[in-house]
């Protein structure tokens, strides 16, 4: 069993910030061992026009750079994020595991949304591609990142790659229908627990992003949810459920006579 919090906090984020004191305090009470953070949380979101500003985007960087001390000094042995990190004359949207305060890459996002507040596909390219689970304290822990869990055919590969719980932190709007639904397909598909993060719109934000941190059961169950009032949520989750979920339908279902064919 590990205990799992899964959090809604507000773009403009910063560090040492009232907000941040906020933040830390929630943690202290949940008192998570590992914590699913929203898509590259520090800063004003920063992807909102198409056209690549390299001193905008070097500078978002250099905050999440910065900020990684601060993630580990929250005292939860695992911190599942992302951060921008400049790669190539772009960025790379990074998913990391703190551990104990060590970092481990487990992946980069692949796929990105291209319309009006999220231009990523002008700002961000992968450099290492594969979706591969890690080993972490008890559980093995894959990653995908926000648009990722659109498609459920990943989630079903870390699954198969045995992940038990599949982190998503994200950056998404208020349409929570849509991104549970895709959980729910996720979580069945892979056999798997899967924790999200949201941001929510801050002080200075003209993006209205929607919050709605959950987690859901390999049986596609929601477990808890963030709110309004309620910015951190947590639940335990039994890694040996998913295990045995990865034998029942669909999960088991094997599609290897699939493979090669156009359909």
């Amino acid at each position: 069993m590990t205990r799992v919090s899964v959090v809604e906090w507000p773009d403009g984020l910063s560090p040492g910030s009232q907000e941040w004191d906020r933040i830390r305090a929630e943690i202290d009470h949940a008192k998570p061992e590992l914590l699913i953070t929203n898509e590259m949380p520090f800063g004003q979101w920063a992807p909102t026009t198409r056209t690549y500003d390299r001193d905008i985007a070097a500078r978002w960087a250099d905050l999440h750079e910065t900020a990684m001390s601060d993630l580990a000094a929250l005292g939860v042995a695992r911190v599942l994020s992302t951060r921008p990190v400049l790669a190539q004359g772009f960025l790379v949207n990074e998913a990391f595991l703190l551990e104990e305060g060590n970092y481990r890459f487990p992946h980069h996002k692949h796929l990105f949304p291209s319309e009006p507040d999220w231009e990523e596909a002008s700002w961000f390219k992968p450099v290492t591609y594969g979706f591969t689970p890690q080993p972490s304290g008890k559980t093995v822990v894959g990653a995908l990142v926000c648009t990722e869990l659109m498609f459920p055919q990943y989630a079903r590969l870390l699954g198969q790659r045995q992940a038990q719980l599949i982190g998503v932190p994200r950056a998404t709007g208020a349409n929570h229908d849509l991104w549970r639904s895709a959980a729910v397909m996720a979580a069945v598909t892979a056999g798997a627990f899967v924790a999200s993060s949201n941001r929510v719109k801050g002080k200075s934000s003209t993006i209205a992003f929607g919050g709605g941190g959950f987690i859901v059961d390999p049986h596609g169950k929601l477990l808890v949810a963030t709110s309004k009032e309620q910015a951190i949520a947590t639940a335990e989750i039994d890694e040996a459920f998913a295990d045995a979920a990865k034998q029942e339908y669909p999960a088991y279902v094997s599609d290897d006579h699939l493979a090669g064919k156009s359909l």
